[in-house]
């Protein structure tokens, strides 16, 4: 070869399209299997989580059917007996007594308010039922009467107070379960100490007993009230007709001075 003569440059070689031969893949990894892996997993995990939701579903619905009854006394069966103050599962029991006004005597003497065995009827500590003094009395200065007022914060729930109301007086003073303080137990222990069975369920939209008036009381006071709207009104009728009458007078007098000109 002739030094001077140059090497000739090889033809590049024609490169052809590259396709994949989908063939050569393995068949477990196609569109046959591979889903039903993903269902199969899938499911198994939908399955836990609707088990839990299903669960916990259970559980707030029990949950919601004990919150619709709430425990109280029914003042009609209580006999006064004075476990509630000590067998309440709250180291100070939820029961509490309260005042029903409409029935409220607003005695001088009330044996709610002082010891049967007083020495003086006044107002000091010594001569009180309550032993925490959680009854106060008011004297209304207008109406000649004292007004009785429960503290809740210093009750204890003892019912010393209503065992001298109902025994002397008419029963205003009585207790109930506040529900700002029960803890609305599954079991309430305070219905297995009560010898008359006066703790009840009761919806939690009516959460309390209240204790009013006899039906006899109630007609008795209603026929008062209208009696004395009616004398009201014959108050107010005869007292125009006196002022319709001066008026006729006083016209008559000036045209009886008035002829005499």
């Amino acid at each position: 070869m002739n030094p001077t003569e140059k090497t000739p440059k090889p033809e590049p070689l024609a490169q052809e399209p590259c396709e994949m031969n989908h063939s050569v893949l393995p068949q477990s990894t196609t569109a046959q299997e591979f889903p039903r892996r993903v269902m199969l997993r899938d499911g198994l995990r939908l399955a836990g989580v609707f088990g839990i939701l299903g669960t916990g579903g259970y559980l707030v619905a029990r949950q919601s059917s004990t919150d619709r009854y709430v425990w109280q006394i029914d003042p009609y069966l209580c006999t006064l007996c004075g476990r509630c103050a000590t067998t309440c599962v709250l180291d100070e029991s939820a029961v509490r007594c309260v005042h029903s006004y409409v029935m409220c005597g607003f005695c001088n003497r009330c044996m709610g308010f002082f010891d049967q065995k007083a020495a003086e009827f006044n107002s000091a500590a010594e001569n009180q039922v309550c032993p925490t003094g959680a009854i106060t009395r008011r004297w209304v200065q207008e109406e000649d009467y004292f007004e009785y007022i429960v503290n809740e914060d210093l009750c204890i729930g003892c019912g010393k107070c209503a065992v001298g109301c109902n025994a002397f007086g008419n029963g205003s003073l009585y207790l109930q379960i506040r529900q700002d303080r029960c803890k609305n137990c599954n079991h309430c222990a305070i219905a297995d100490a009560c010898p008359s069975q006066a703790i009840v369920r009761t919806p939690s939209d009516k959460p309390y007993l209240y204790k009013h008036l006899s039906e006899a009381a109630q007609k008795a006071a209603s026929r008062d009230a209208a009696n004395e709207n009616d004398r009201d009104q014959q108050n107010s009728e005869n007292k125009q007709n006196n002022l319709s009458n001066f008026g006729n007078a006083t016209q008559n007098k000036k045209d009886s001075e008035g002829a005499l000109e």
